[in-house]
C-alpha cells in the first residue's frame, strides 16, 4: 500500500503574501481574556451572505460583525410570527436611522425566505394542537397517556404477618428440595448396588455351571 505524498515545490506564488519573513516570536503565546458576566455575546452567528452584505455596508458606514449580530439579534428575539415593524426595531436596537434601515430591510429579506421561521436555530418543539405529530424532527413530544404512579404500602403488622409467613413457607420448600434430592441420590446408589449384586450371582453361577460340565 502506498500513501500518495505531494511533491515540495520552491517557487509558490504568493508565498510572501501567506508566510511574511518579518515574524517575531511572540513574548507570550497564550493570551488569556478575563472573563466578564456583563457582555454576553448574541446568539446569531454570521454566515457567508451576512459578511458579503457587513463588508458592502462598511463601506458607507460604520459597523462591526459584532454590532451587526446583537442587531439581528434583537430583531429575531423581539418578533414571534409575525415580524416586527421598522418603528419598534428602532426602539429594540437604538442605532442610527440609516443604518437601522440597512440592517432592517436585509433581516426582513433574509426572514421572509427562511423556511424555518427564525434564523436563530433552535429545539424543535411540538406545537399545543398537536399537528406536529408526524414531524420526525420535533425533539420533545407531550406524553398522550397519564403514567400510573405507584400506591405507597402500608407497613403495618398485617403485611409484615404475611411477609413472614411466606419466608417460612420458602424455607420450608427449600428443605423438602434438600430431602429430595438426598433421597433421589440414595435411590441411585441402590440401584448400582443392585446392578452389581446381579452381576457378581450371575457370574459365579456360570462358574459353578462350567465346573458341572467338565
Amino acid at each position: 500500500m502506498v500513501i500518495p505524498v505531494p511533491e515540495a515545490e520552491r517557487n509558490i506564488p504568493h508565498y510572501e503574501l501567506l508566510y511574511p519573513g518579518d515574524f517575531k516570536m511572540p513574548k507570550q503565546l497564550i493570551h488569556i481574556q478575563p472573563f466578564s458576566l456583563d457582555t454576553e455575546l448574541p446568539d446569531y452567528d454570521l454566515d457567508t451572505e451576512d459578511e458579503t452584505f457587513v463588508n458592502k455596508l462598511k463601506k458607507k458606514m460604520e459597523i462591526t460583525p459584532l454590532q451587526f449580530e446583537e442587531m439581528i439579534d434583537r430583531l429575531e428575539k423581539g418578533s414571534g410570527q409575525q415580524l416586527v415593524s421598522l418603528q419598534e426595531a428602532k426602539l429594540l436596537l437604538k442605532e442610527d436611522d440609516d443604518l437601522i434601515k440597512e440592517v432592517f430591510d436585509y433581516w426582513s429579506r433574509k426572514r421572509k425566505t427562511c423556511k424555518s421561521g427564525s434564523l436563530i436555530p433552535t429545539v424543535k418543539q411540538e406545537k399545543r394542537d398537536g399537528s406536529s405529530t408526524s414531524d420526525p424532527y420535533v425533539a420533545f413530544r407531550r406524553r398522550t397517556e397519564k403514567m400510573q404512579t405507584r400506591k405507597n404500602r402500608k407497613n403495618d403488622e398485617a403485611s409484615y404477618e404475611k411477609m413472614l409467613k411466606l419466608r417460612r413457607d420458602l424455607s420450608r420448600a427449600v428443605t423438602i428440595l434438600e430431602m429430595i434430592k438426598k433421597r433421589e441420590k440414595v435411590k441411585r446408589e441402590l440401584l448400582h448396588l443392585t446392578l452389581e449384586v446381579v452381576e457378581k450371582r450371575s457370574d459365579w453361577h456360570q462358574s459353578l455351571l462350567y465346573l458341572y460340565v467338565a
